[in-house]
């Protein structure tokens, strides 16, 4: 074996787990429950998740996939289940340069709109594939 097939081995896992990712926050349910559990600076209630516009089989089945993948954990206290987030699940996806995120930083907030039009960049020009290249 090369030298660099334990690295092609590592970037492939790697790969694979980010692909895992993508593929269980790709349903949007799942990615705004996610979004609330981390955006949480504690362990959330179930009941204090908010509406999702689904029944709540559907939310238990939704959350039940976002454990199963490691993305959030549970704990049941008396009758509800609080949830919380692992952030070193994204780990694979930030290792890999795809993106840097934060679930806390992914919720819009005033502070952080984007910017108007006129303020934006011309891409096409920017790019060097407007009229003016």
């Amino acid at each position: 074996m090369c030298q660099y097939g334990a690295v092609n081995q590592l970037v492939n896992s790697l790969e694979l787990r980010a692909a895992e990712i993508f593929k269980v926050l790709g349903d949007p349910v799942r990615f705004r429950l996610h979004l609330r559990i981390a955006g949480s600076r504690a362990a959330i209630c179930v009941c204090d998740l908010g509406e999702l516009g689904v029944s709540q089989p559907t939310v238990s089945h939704h959350l039940r996939k976002l454990r199963e993948a490691g993305l959030v954990d549970c704990e049941r206290r008396g009758t509800w289940v609080y949830y919380w987030a692992l952030p070193e699940a994204l780990e694979p996806v930030q290792e890999l340069g795809l993106f840097s995120w934060s679930p806390a930083t992914a919720i819009p907030s005033a502070s952080s709109a984007p910017p108007q039009a006129a303020q934006r960049p011309n891409l096409l020009k920017r790019c060097g594939d407007g009229p003016d290249a």
